[in-house]
């Protein structure tokens, strides 16, 4: 399942985009100019402005006065409309630009002028800071006739000049290849292997026979040698590669450098240390996604802000949010809560599964055979909680289960008991965008079926872990689960609708067979009732086969419940064969790592890697590491830690996929307030957040222009704009937490 299905761009009737009925274009071989007047000799016929933007010729350009204090950046824009664009046909889109003073952000955009206004290309240059002249190339993913060139210059709290020149559109351009610097030809895990634990890496090479290989430490001395195993062409990224296995020195230090075939591949340690750290870096992600709340400067440096959506201008707030037209008659306090992702807003369905995974990671720790609570007690990760005397990390999760419980239908109102699918703006907007800048109308979308077993299964979930320090607390999550159950099972097929993905994404699932299964086993770990184990035994999910290639997400929820009742003691009838379908399982995804030259257990059909690709690999090592819980066999331990190799550089872009993790890592992720990328006001995402990673799809226009034919693991970029392949959200460092806290309890 996709998360968006729709951009993540703002809507106004200016600066849009729509498919509109067009007829059929030739495809032309020439180059043709798409505008008209772009160099602005006479006139500046007929580009147009908003209508409080003063633009007119001055100096051979059109300049136009830019107005302060607007909000968004389409609140102040020229551009030119009923521009052609041809479906498949790559377009040069250049233009010249500067501004007075410097350093303002101009949002670009060629897209459509009509609604509902989708935009297919857009970048967003600062200006004057790499020079003033601009050029891009883009696939025009349709043909369309009402197609415009946009330049949004708003959002500034001052007034300013804009200057633009030689602004072009030029169509029968061949595209310009993106060739990502994928540095030395030998892959490793950038930031440490264990020095018990598997130490494997990838040697990109056209040699067909076994090549020497050295691991030298940081004075640059021999420390290991042997010779690599040819593995031939892989599919997951076409290169003809070989596998190198030095899991035989154990000796830590920091430095360490793996040699083969002339190339010196980037720093590694063999240490235990940056895993522990990456337990609480993954686990801090969240205190800064908070809503309803400041982010405290003095305790996430950097990153301090005010609180988002408490009905302080010019947000219109979280606290009295009506339904969408039709939808219901009352309002509801939604206040608090994570942001999903880059946007602004919040899902029950994404809550759910990402507040299941923080607290089944603190669940194994008091189960599993090398569970440390103690290393997510309280004070571990610097929240205003901490020193409540409750570990930080259910500290955390109960911000996101208070706001999940706010989105429960009250009592005496219809479909009461369910739980709204979601909350998030009228529309969609701009980057960058704080969220106590946001100034959309917020809007609860109707309750599903699905959103109310998340909140059922995270409930009763709750109720057992939050028992010991807070009875009342989980005497309210128990009851609310109950009443969710209850009304899901009234309600059995309210699906979301999939076309809803403005403003926030659909988050659309037509089965819910996989959550009531999660629910009911839940409810039956927490209760020992009779009712909920007579559910689970008789739910055809139970004896199904679930652990597939591309693993479990907000969408595919069996898992969820299969391994915690696998791992979470209970008297359930036929436990051990739960138990063995999760080695089962494993087995599988370690079949699938053996397979893979890069060592990771994801291969999906067809070499069609996923949205958010890097969190199913992690939830493929999950399952291996739940064998090992389960079985204490070595090869599932080893199995888990080399599958995180994959997340940290030894892959087919030599880069880590976690901020801060890694000689080389994403920090650009898609964000409207992790936004340095546009504003060097604005911070990147805090060390220990994870990119998205390859995505097939490459669904946003930004990764089309760069991304095209592009073979599974070259399907990313590291830019804000890409968020079909490089956004962060709740539920995929939900799975870094998880397992960087598997790995660091090995140590």
């Amino acid at each position: 399942m996709k998360r968006r299905n729709t951009t993540l761009l703002s809507l106004t009737a200016l600066l849009g985009a729509v498919l509109v009925a067009a007829p059929s274009f030739p495809a032309t071989a020439d180059e043709v100019e798409q505008l008209k007047n772009g160099t602005f000799d006479t006139s500046t016929e007929p580009w147009w402005a908003t209508s409080n933007v003063t633009a007119g010729l001055s100096g051979g350009k059109l300049c136009a006065d830019v107005p302060g204090g607007t909000t968004n950046r389409w609140d102040a824009a020229v551009g030119q409309n009923d521009v052609t664009l041809v479906k498949g046909e790559s377009y040069k889109f250049a233009f010249t630009a500067d501004g007075v003073p410097d350093g303002h952000v101009v949002r670009a955009i060629v897209g459509l002028q009509v609604a509902p206004y989708d935009t297919y290309f857009e970048v967003s240059p600062q200006l004057s800071v790499s020079g003033n002249s601009y050029s891009y190339t883009f696939t025009s993913p349709v043909d369309a006739t009402q197609a415009q060139v946009g330049f949004q210059l708003g959002g500034s709290a001052d007034a300013w000049k804009f200057c633009m020149d030689d602004v072009s559109l030029l169509g029968g351009v061949p595209p310009e290849v993106y060739e990502p610097d994928t540095g030395p030809r030998v892959r490793v895990n950038q930031v440490a292997y264990l020095p018990s634990g598997p130490k494997n890496a990838t040697l990109v090479t056209d040699a067909t026979a076994k090549l020497p290989w050295q691991l030298k430490n940081a004075s640059g001395t021999v420390v290991a040698q042997g010779s690599s195993t040819p593995r031939g062409v892989d599919a997951s990224s076409g290169q003809n590669v070989h596998s190198i296995d030095f899991g035989s020195y154990r000796k830590a230090g920091t430095g360490y450098t793996l040699v083969a075939d002339g190339e010196t591949s980037r720093p590694f340690d063999i240490g235990t240390a940056a895993y522990e750290q990456l337990r609480l870096d993954a686990l801090k992600y969240y205190y800064t996604q908070r809503s309803g709340i400041p982010i405290r400067d003095d305790l996430r440096p950097g990153y301090g802000r005010a609180a988002g959506h408490v009905d302080v201008a010019p947000n219109q707030g979280d606290s009295a949010v009506p339904c969408q037209p039709g939808v219901c008659d009352y309002k509801l306090d939604v206040t608090g809560g994570w942001y999903d992702a880059g946007d602004h807003g919040k899902y029950v369905v994404n809550g759910g599964i990402s507040t299941w995974e923080l607290l089944s990671t603190y669940e194994r720790a008091l189960h599993a055979r090398t569970g440390e609570p103690a290393k997510l007690g309280d004070g571990t990760l610097a929240i205003p909680e901490s020193g409540n005397k409750v570990p930080d990390i259910l500290d955390e999760s109960r911000w996101e289960l208070e706001f999940l419980l706010k989105m429960q239908v009250p009592a005496g109102q219809p479909l009461a008991g369910m739980a709204h699918h979601k909350i998030h703006d009228e529309a969609w907007t701009g980057l960058p965008l704080l969220p106590s800048e946001d100034p959309q109308k917020r809007e609860l979308h109707p309750a599903t079926t699905e959103a109310t077993l998340n909140l059922a299964a995270t409930a009763a979930q709750a109720a057992r872990l939050y028992r010991p320090y807070d009875k009342a607390f989980a005497a309210k999550t128990l009851a609310a689960a109950r009443t969710a159950w209850t009304a899901a099972l009234a309600h059995p097929d309210l699906h979301a609708d999939p076309n809803d993905g403005t403003g926030g994404g659909a988050y659309a699932d037509t089965d819910a067979t996989d959550e009531f299964y999660w629910a009911a086993a839940e409810l039956y770990l927490t209760t020992g009732e009779k009712q909920f184990a007579d559910y689970v035994l008789n739910s055809p999910v139970h004896t199904a086969d679930i652990f597939g290639p591309l693993g479990y997400d907000w969408a595919r929820t069996a898992a969820a419940a299969r391994l915690d009742l696998a791992t979470v003691p209970s008297k359930l009838p036929g436990r051990d064969k739960v138990r063995q379908s999760v080695v089962k399982g494993a087995d599988r995804y370690l079949a699938t790592l053996k397979s893979q030259p890069y060592g990771m257990p994801y291969a999906p059909t067809n070499n069609l890697y996923d949205w958010g690709s890097n969190h199913q690999i992690l939830h493929n090592g999950i399952v291996i590491a739940t064998a090992y819980d389960i079985t204490g066999g070595s090869k599932y331990r080893d199995g888990a830690l080399q599958s995180v190799d994959y997340l940290f550089g030894r892959n087919a872009l030599n880069m880590s996929y976690v901020t801060g993790y890694g000689e080389v890592n994403s920090h650009n992720q898609h964000s409207r307030w992790y936004a340095h990328q546009l504003d060097p006001n604005l911070p990147n995402p805090p060390k220990g957040t994870l990119a998205g990673g390859p995505n097939s799809s490459i669904q946003d226009p930004y990764a089309q222009s760069k991304l095209q034919g592009c073979v599974g693991q070259f399907c990313y970029i590291d830019d804000i704009q890409s968020w079909s392949t490089n956004e962060h959200t709740i539920n995929w460092n939900s799975a870094l937490t998880r397992m960087a806290s598997f790995v660091a309890d090995q140590t």
